[in-house]
């Protein structure tokens, strides 16, 4: 059985009272890591802060995106060696809003995945449609095309520690939710994408998120979908409450 994991991406949300706050009311309350394994994807100012509250329980702290170079001149951004000093132990990589208003690329994707490894972060590589991607039946053949180039060059154990989260961009803040049929097919064409590309070891361990106006009344039946491996979720996941309903129902 694969592991749930629920991730609560906040985007650019909260001030670090309210994320301090969030975590003081979550940390000491949520199932077992043997269970299901419980994310908060924080705005980097929030970053050592919250893993220093964090510090002993089962609340894992992400960050939402990274550079893919250890150093450099490039003003604004935070590299993995950064982060694995601060104790992040998770990155989102390939958002599609870092790739629709910040030039994200599937280049750049794979660079970050890389990296990740390289500073032993788990990385939650996003890949999705649009709703006129959708439209013209082009879903499978985009996402398997952004899941190859997003895992190229991985080894079969990089690839099943790897997490990847399907998020129709038409259903991410716009209430729509792809059903749990249809987030499922979408889920098991990419399991069976790493079966190709990979093995077949590599595509029963990799986990599959669905992201996408994720929130406590649909959580536990996306979940149990077959191929469906937990939850990238944005609003729903600010506040406390909600946030410990999606854990709990990823770990039953």
């Amino acid at each position: 059985m694969r592991k749930k994991v629920i991730a609560g991406n906040w985007k650019m949300n909260k001030v670090l009272k309210e994320a301090e706050q969030f975590v003081a009311d979550t940390k000491d309350n949520i199932p077992s890591s043997d269970k299901v394994e419980s994310v908060v994807c924080a705005p980097y100012p929030f970053l050592a802060s919250l893993v220093d509250k964090a510090a002993g329980t089962d609340l894992k702290v992400a960050a939402q995106n990274m550079h893919y170079e250890d150093n450099g001149a490039f003003t604004g951004e935070v590299s993995p060696v950064m982060l694995k000093d601060l104790g992040v132990t998770y990155v989102v990589i390939g958002h599609s809003e870092r790739r629709e208003l910040f030039g994200e690329n599937d280049d750049t994707v794979n660079k970050k995945v890389h990296a990740a490894f390289n500073h032993q972060l788990t990385p939650i590589v996003c890949v999705g449609e649009t709703l006129e991607q959708r439209e013209n039946n082009e879903t499978m053949t985009l996402v398997e095309n952004q899941v190859k180039q997003a895992l190229a060059g991985l080894t079969d154990d990089q690839v099943k520690q790897t997490i990847v989260a399907y998020e129709p961009i038409w259903a991410i803040g716009t209430g729509k939710t792809a059903t749990s049929e249809q987030a499922n097919e979408v889920c098991t064409h990419i399991r069976n994408v790493v079966k190709e590309a990979f093995s077949a070891d590599a595509a029963e361990a990799v986990r599959i998120q669905y992201g996408g106006s994720v929130k406590p009344a649909n959580v536990d039946e996306l979940l149990a979908q077959s191929d469906i491996d937990g939850a990238l979720v944005g609003g729903a996941s600010l506040e406390a409450d909600s946030f410990l309903t999606l854990v709990e129902a990823g770990a039953k």
